[in-house]
């Protein structure tokens, strides 16, 4: 019998579109109460690592890392989600005030330790990816709505887009330093505004598309970069072009693709899904889940798919069901 694979063979098998002795299986959560300190967040991250033996670690940095350094302040309350107190774009001149962020000090440098203390922790055993959010994402964290944030992209979009460079600038720099640092690349989230819900296509592709692939584009090779579009009715089919090795959302969203529908459209190109999103996984019977994942294992087969969830899972999650859908990847 030969040898059973290493988390690194499933991860580069399955982005190569080559079989895997079992399916690569990961998740990823918040952990509030221990998000501020970088020692702390790195501590509580391989801490779940050591847990459950994911394939891969997802780092979930603190919530509002990426706006922080422009302004943005939020109350943390122990293990609670963490609330928003202040907002600095409350005109649209505000947008025209930004600068570029330094990397060597304040909360970007505070996360760029934290992938340090995590690499060292993983020692090279298991991929893991940082996440950085898409320029536009970080904008809309700004304002103190998103219906604010549009209504500013619609009606003074240079002054948004002088942001938006900004942005770029600050995180295309932040990204390298996290690949520098040893993570195996991005998980380049979208969050609210690459779906129909929020913008236009159009509107994406003028004030989205041409950050993202500036971002991207502009990084060193990596061999884990995954592209994760947020929310129900995403775009998901207007960003196959991007220069990543995978695609993660919310397969059972609404209005989007499944995993296969997906699968099918990509090729070559790895998805990462499957497992049922909020409510519907914290609620859920081991039972319900192991069956689930059974049916999906039939659908996908062992080449080009990784299970995981739609976006990050809810901490109130019974650990029970975690582990259950840990042992069902195997």
């Amino acid at each position: 019998m030969s040898p059973a694979m290493t988390h690194w063979d499933r991860v580069r098998a399955t982005l190569k579109n080559q079989e895997t002795d079992r399916t690569p299986v990961s998740m990823w959560r918040h952990f509030f109460d221990g998000e501020t300190r970088p020692d702390t967040l790195a501590e509580a991250l391989l801490g779940f690592q050591t847990k459950f033996d994911w394939d891969f670690m997802k780092v979930n940095p603190r919530a509002s890392y990426h706006v922080e350094g422009w302004g943005v302040k939020v109350a943390y309350r122990e293990a609670e989600h963490p609330q928003v107190t202040e907002t600095p774009i409350k005109k649209p001149d505000d947008w025209l005030k930004l600068a570029v962020l330094p990397l060597d000090r304040g909360v970007l440098k505070e996360h760029l330790d934290a992938l340090e203390l995590t690499a060292r922790g993983l020692k090279g055993q298991v991929p893991f990816i940082m996440t950085v959010f898409t320029p536009l994402a970080i904008a809309g964290r700004m304002t103190a709505t998103e219906d604010m944030f549009v209504q500013h992209l619609r009606e003074h979009p240079d002054k948004v887009k002088h942001a938006l460079d900004v942005i770029t600038e600050t995180f295309t720099e932040f990204a390298k330093a996290s690949l520098n640092r040893g993570a195996s690349g991005l998980f380049f989230a979208t969050t609210a505004f690459a779906t129909s819900d929020r913008l236009t296509l159009d509107e994406y592709r003028r004030f989205g598309t041409p950050y993202d692939l500036k971002l991207l584009k502009a990084l060193p090779p990596a061999e884990f970069h995954v592209l994760h579009v947020c929310r129900d009715n995403n775009f998901l089919t207007a960003m196959t072009d991007y220069p990543v090795q995978a695609f993660n959302w919310d397969a059972r969203g609404h209005g989007n693709l499944s995993l296969s529908e997906a699968k099918a459209l990509l090729g070559n190109k790895a998805v990462i899904g499957g497992i049922p999103h909020q409510d519907n996984l914290v609620k859920a019977s081991p039972q319900q889940l192991k069956s689930e994942i059974a049916g999906l294992r039939v659908a996908m087969g062992r080449k080009g798919w990784m299970l995981g969830p739609g976006c990050t899972f809810p901490p109130e999650t019974p650990e029970e069901n975690v582990r259950t859908l840990r042992e069902a990847a195997e």
